[in-house]
């Protein structure tokens, strides 16, 4: 018997959960691409990721997901032949420096590996050595979602410039944007790749590349640069469609303005701390799990880890892969697959992620752990008790 005839959950990293604001505001009729509200909605909503990002700079607008901003950063940067650093600790960071090798740039990873942040001290050390300064860029992510890893971009930042380096600093904030603090100014980040599909709330399908000043002359001389990718046009178009190379993304458009004004209307400070209470419940729940030895955190030190996304091993590797079928199909609540680390291999066995970004309340996340524990009663599989009770404790110490 299954007991999932409610409202089902998704707890996993992305795509997330979708506010019933978002939904309502992209039902409705297409609009006309060329006049009308639809230009002066473009113009709202690149003001509103502007100043979610604390950016100065620009922002272009492309049809596609994570990946897309990926193949976009790439071409408008570099030239084939040209050499970049990539600081590795999961996945996505691995797999983002991979396609800028596939796109003929010299992409040399140092990887940390997959339960530790980025060290600077080494990061200082690999750009010092590169006496020539041919390394053109830093590419790394605020936030890993394979293994959950967030990286302080503020001491990479530092490295590069304690080692009076050209290079720079490229960041991929896909699963940290809207989550954590980001503030591209502040932290000298010369180009950032977000989607709509994480802490945006919105459907997968629009990614967004932000440009600071430093990326001008770059992309003057990127030989990698398409008519298709190139965010020259998209950011000072000659009429209104040139800002997405052809039809505009119209539902998404309304989709993402409603999110961002979601956002604005909560104060992103406030944001970050509703993130953060909720990691630290994640955090008390699977703590408390622990103490029987069933599962861990991957990331040991709290410091390194996501607002947005945590990894939990389990001592068995059974036991993730049965604990995610059973809250599925019993319980009516998705919890993300365990990925693997590097793109060489699709998943981990004894791995599985809990999604706590974008719209998300006690509620909900409580649910969430709760069916978690009631899977493990289920299932036999011994753990600690009190898991409910630390959570709740954290979420009540947040007022």
């Amino acid at each position: 018997m299954s007991l999932a005839f409610g409202r089902h959950h998704l707890a996993i990293p992305g795509p997330s959960v979708m506010p019933d604001r978002v939904l309502c505001a992209m039902h409705r009729p297409a609009p006309n691409i060329y006049a009308g509200e639809l230009p002066e909605i473009t113009e709202q909503i690149k003001i509103k990721l502007k100043a979610l990002a604390q950016c100065s700079g620009d922002v272009a607008i492309y049809i596609g997901n994570g990946h897309s901003a990926w193949e976009a950063s790439i071409c408008n940067t570099f030239s084939r032949g040209d050499r970049a650093m990539g600081l590795v600790n999961g996945r996505f960071g691995s797999a983002w420096l991979q396609m800028a090798n596939e796109l003929g740039v010299q992409g040399e990873a140092l990887s940390f590996g997959a339960t530790s942040s980025v060290d600077p001290k080494k990061v200082e050390e690999a750009l010092i050595a590169d006496k020539s300064h041919e390394i053109k860029a830093v590419m790394t992510v605020q936030t890993d979602t394979s293994t959950g890893i967030r990286n302080d971009i503020e001491a990479i930042r530092a490295a590069i410039d304690a080692a009076s380096h050209p290079a720079l600093l490229m960041v991929d904030c896909i699963a940290s944007f809207g989550c954590e603090p980001f503030d591209m100014d502040a932290l000298g980040v010369d180009l950032m790749v977000c989607a709509s599909q994480k802490g945006l709330m919105t459907p997968p399908g629009l990614s967004f590349m932000y440009v600071g000043e430093k990326f001008w002359a770059a992309h003057a001389k990127a030989d990698l640069n398409t008519p298709y990718w190139n965010c020259q046009l998209r950011i000072h178009p000659d009429m209104y469609p040139d800002h997405f190379c052809g039809t505009p993304p119209t539902h998404h458009l309304y989709g993402v303005l409603e999110a961002l004004t979601m956002l604005e209307e909560e104060g992103k400070e406030n944001v970050w701390k509703r993130h953060d209470v909720f990691a630290e419940a994640v955090w008390a729940a699977v703590d408390a799990w622990s103490k029987a030895g069933t599962m861990q955190c991957s990331v040991a030190d709290k410091f390194m880890r996501s607002t947005a996304v945590t990894a939990i091993n389990t001592t068995d590797s059974k036991l993730a892969i049965q604990l995610r079928d059973w809250c599925e199909s019993v319980a009516g609540v998705t919890l993300g697959v365990g990925l693997s680390p590097t793109p060489e291999r699709q998943v981990v066995d004894n791995l599985f992620r809990i999604g706590h970004m974008g719209h998300l309340n006690p509620p909900m996340l409580m649910g969430t752990l709760g069916t978690i524990e009631a899977g493990l009663c289920a299932l036999g599989s011994g753990h600690g008790s009190s898991a409910l009770n630390a959570a709740a404790a954290v979420i009540a110490k947040s007022q």
